[in-house]
């Protein structure tokens, strides 16, 4: 995936986060959550989108 679609994707999910925890009312522990899950949700995307997730789901600790 190229860069760019990456970056623009961060922005476009930045801004939209950032509309939505400062237009929608909502309770602070529920902003705290949906934050939490859109950052996880992110990263898993990123790493998949670079080609990182497979490494990551197939990590073994041996001893």
């Amino acid at each position: 995936m190229p860069l760019l679609n990456v970056v623009v994707f961060l922005i476009i999910v930045g801004v939209a986060l950032f509309l939505v925890n400062r237009f929608i009312p909502m309770a602070s522990s529920i902003k705290s959550i949906l934050n939490i899950v859109v950052v996880v949700a992110v990263c898993v995307w990123v790493l998949q989108a670079v080609g990182l997730w497979g490494d990551v789901t197939n990590f073994r600790l041996h001893r």
